[in-house]
């Protein structure tokens, strides 16, 4: 189920991001945390033989169509581009970024 693979693949590392490797948001965001000092996993979507199923489900997840980026911290969803930025703006990423371990300063 693509679901349980989505669950399955956030949890592998601290800062997960579901992309696609021609998505310049998708970019934005790895540029964000690599700025910020994070280490984080790509998975691209259109390089997954089940990407289509996975872009499905993480279309479900976050209400919107294409889902790219979706953005999981800790194994827990964080979402897209704009509520990762939101939650940087707001002062409440870098929190999230440290309960999460990916921070350390």
């Amino acid at each position: 189920m693509a679901a349980e693979r989505v669950r399955t693949l956030a949890s592998q590392r601290a800062v997960v991001i579901f992309g696609a490797s021609n998505c310049c948001m998708c970019h934005a965001v790895q540029t964000l945390f690599t700025e910020m000092g994070v280490s984080w996993a790509v998975h691209e979507l259109d390089k997954d033989p089940r990407g289509k199923d996975v872009e499905r489900a993480l279309a479900g997840m976050v209400g919107r169509s294409p889902p790219v980026p979706t953005v999981f911290i800790g194994g827990a969803l964080v979402g897209p581009t704009d509520r990762v930025m939101s939650l940087h703006l707001g002062g409440q990423l870098v929190p999230l970024l440290r309960q999460a371990g990916a921070l350390w300063l």
